[in-house]
C-alpha cells in the first residue's frame, strides 16, 4: 500500500521542486531588471550579470556529474530526492541573505540550488523502476517530463510575477515554502534499496570510459556536438532576452519578459511534435537545414527593429510569432538527434549514455554563459548578441555533417532481426 502512493508523491515532489527552480532565476533576475530601470546598472552590466547567474547552476551539473551518478547508484534514491531538496532549501535561505548581504549571496546561494538540483535529477528517473510497475514506466516516465516542462513554463512566469508585485524577501519565502513541501512530500516516500557494491572509482571509470565510446564514434559524437549546439543556442537565446527585451521590445516588467520564453518553448514543443510525424528514427537527413533555418530566426531576432519597425515592434505579435517559429526548428532540429542516440547506442549502456549527453548538455549551458559574459564585455549590444550566435550557429551546423551510420547501429539491427 506504502509503494502505491509513491509515484503520486514523486510527481508532487517533482512539480514543486522544478517550479520553484525556474522561479527562483525569474526572482534573481527581476531584481537585475529594477536596477537597470533605476540606472544603477547599464544595459551590458545587465547581459554579463544575467549570465553569470544562469551558468552558476549548470556549472555543479558539469562538475559533479560522475559524483551524482555513484551517490544515486550506491544510496538510496529517495535519500537523494530528500537531499537534493535539503540542499535547494538551504541554497534558497543563502540567497535570502543577499537582502542584507548583498549579491554574492545570491550567486552562492543560487549554485547552491544548482548542487541540491544536480544529485535530484538522477533520483527522479531512476527512482521509477523502483516505485513503478515494468508495463506503467515508459508511461510514468513520460508523466515526469511533461509535469517537469509546465513546472518550468510556469515557474519562471510565476517567479516573473511575485518579484514584480512582492517584496524579494517574501519572494524567497515562498520560494522556501516549494522546497520545504517538496521536500515533506519526499519523506512520505518508502525508503528504495541501497546498493552497497557500487564503488565510487568503478562508478566513475565507467562514466568516463563510455564518454570515451560515444566520442570515438563518429556519427555519434556528431550527435552529441548537435544536442550541445541546441542547448547552447537555446540558453543564449534566453540569457538575452533580458536586455533585448527592455532595450529593444520596450516591456516594462519582469512578467512580460518572461512570456518571451513560454513563446520560445511553446514552439519547441510544437517542433518535438513535428519532427515525430516527419521523421524516422535515426533519420538526420534534415538536421542541418533545421539548423540553418534556426541560424535565420535567430538572426531574425536580431533584426527585429529594422524588419518590424516601431509600431509593428509594440505590437508584440509578430514577436511572439518570430519566437514560436524560432522554437518551432529548434524543436525539429533536436528531437531527431536525441531518438538517435537513444537508438544507436550500445543497449545496455542507455543510462550511461544519457547520463553523458546531459553532461554534454550542461557543459554547453555553460559554454552559453561563457558566450554571452564575453559578449557583453565586448559592448555588444542586444540585437548584435543575437546576431553573432546567429552566424556561430550557422558555421558550426555546416560543419555537423552527420554520417550515415553508426559502429552501434549492427548489434541493435541484429537484435531486431531475431
Amino acid at each position: 500500500m506504502r509503494r502505491r502512493r509513491d509515484y503520486p508523491l514523486l510527481l508532487a515532489s517533482q512539480f514543486l521542486g522544478a517550479f520553484a527552480d525556474n522561479a527562483i532565476l525569474a526572482v534573481i533576475l527581476g531584481q537585475l531588471t529594477f536596477r537597470e530601470r533605476e540606472g544603477l546598472m547599464t544595459s551590458g552590466q545587465l547581459s554579463a550579470a544575467n549570465a553569470i547567474y544562469a551558468t552558476l547552476f549548470f556549472i555543479p551539473y558539469v562538475l559533479l556529474a560522475p559524483m551524482a551518478g555513484f551517490v544515486n547508484d550506491r544510496f538510496p534514491k529517495t535519500r537523494w530526492l530528500l537531499g537534493g531538496n535539503f540542499i535547494k532549501l538551504c541554497g534558497t535561505v543563502v540567497a535570502a541573505a543577499s537582502v542584507w548581504r548583498g549579491p554574492v549571496w545570491q550567486g552562492l546561494g543560487y549554485c547552491l540550488v544548482g548542487v541540491g538540483a544536480c544529485l535530484y535529477s538522477p533520483a527522479k528517473y531512476g527512482v521509477l523502476p523502483e516505485i513503478v510497475d515494468r508495463e506503467k514506466l515508459v508511461k510514468a516516465n513520460g508523466t515526469v517530463e511533461f509535469l517537469t516542462l509546465v513546472a518550468i513554463l510556469v515557474g519562471y512566469v510565476g517567479g516573473a510575477w511575485i518579484v514584480d508585485h512582492l517584496r524579494v524577501i517574501t519572494c524567497y519565502g515562498l520560494l522556501m515554502s516549494l522546497y520545504g513541501g517538496s521536500l515533506v512530500l519526499n519523506l512520505f516516500m518508502s525508503s528504495t534499496p541501497a546498493h552497497k557494491e557500487v564503488k565510487l572509482r568503478a562508478s566513475t571509470d565507467e562514466f568516463f570510459s563510455n564518454f570515451g565510446e560515444l566520442l570515438a564514434n563518429r556519427r555519434l559524437f556528431r550527435v552529441l556536438c548537435g544536442t550541445c549546439l541546441f542547448w547552447i543556442c537555446g540558453s543564449a537565446i534566453k540569457m538575452n532576452f533580458q536586455p533585448w527585451g527592455i532595450n529593444v521590445l520596450g516591456l516594462k516588467n519582469n512578467t512580460q519578459i518572461a512570456t518571451l520564453s513560454l513563446w520560445l518553448s511553446m514552439g519547441i514543443m510544437g517542433g518535438a511534435m513535428l519532427a515525430g510525424q516527419f521523421h524516422r528514427v535515426g533519420d538526420l537527413r534534415w538536421t542541418r537545414r533545421y539548423g540553418w533555418l534556426l541560424s535565420i530566426m535567430v538572426g531574425a531576432l536580431g533584426l527585429v527593429e529594422a524588419l518590424l519597425g516601431a509600431e509593428w515592434l509594440h505590437s508584440q505579435g509578430p514577436v511572439m510569432l518570430l519566437l514560436i517559429l524560432t522554437g518551432l526548428f529548434a524543436g525539429l532540429f533536436l528531437i531527431p538527434l536525441n531518438a538517435a542516440l537513444q537508438c544507436e547506442c550500445h543497449p545496455e549502456k542507455l543510462g550511461k549514455t544519457i547520463a553523458t549527453q546531459n553532461f554534454v548538455d550542461n557543459m554547453g549551458m555553460v559554454a552559453a554563459g561563457a558566450m554571452v559574459f564575453m559578449g557583453a564585455r565586448a559592448r555588444l549590444n542586444p540585437s548584435a548578441m543575437f546576431l553573432c550566435l546567429s552566424v556561430i550557429l550557422a558555421l558550426i551546423t555546416t560543419a555537423l555533417k552527420v554520417p550515415t551510420s553508426s559502429g552501434f547501429v549492427a548489434p541493435i539491427q541484429r537484435r531486431h532481426e531475431s
